[in-house]
């Protein structure tokens, strides 16, 4: 198991704290430093069953500042998106973790934290 975090955000810690209570084995991305390529990207998509708009933080300045809410969210559109999050890794919904079984989930609650565990 993998968990894309940002130290700094409380859901991040959280999700942390509640895996190793639950003595859970995993890696840690801090994926600000360690950015995710546009093909990691495309991966975790995949395996969240998500498009890239799906786990864009769009209040973030750079969101903002790209002007994101006004992009199109349709197929057409899907790689402008991934390389929006690949070029600003803060726009990355947090945390990520990437079960076991392939599959993946934005771990924001103690029960996605448990369902990523359960995988």
């Amino acid at each position: 198991m993998e968990i894309w975090i940002n130290p700094a955000c409380s859901k991040c810690r959280s999700a942390v704290q509640l895996l190793d209570a639950e003595g859970a084995e995993y890696t840690v991305r801090r994926y600000l430093k360690d950015v995710p390529s546009p093909d990691e990207i495309r991966a975790v998509l995949d395996r969240l069953g998500l498009e890239p708009w799906d786990i864009t933080r769009t209040q973030e300045a750079d969101a903002k500042e790209l002007g994101l809410k006004e992009w199109p969210r349709e197929a057409g559109s899907r790689e402008r998106w991934i390389s929006a999050l690949a070029g600003h890794p803060k726009l990355i919904q947090r945390p990520i973790i990437t079960a076991d079984d392939g599959t993946a989930v934005v771990a924001r609650t103690d029960e996605a934290v448990r369902d990523a565990m359960e995988r």
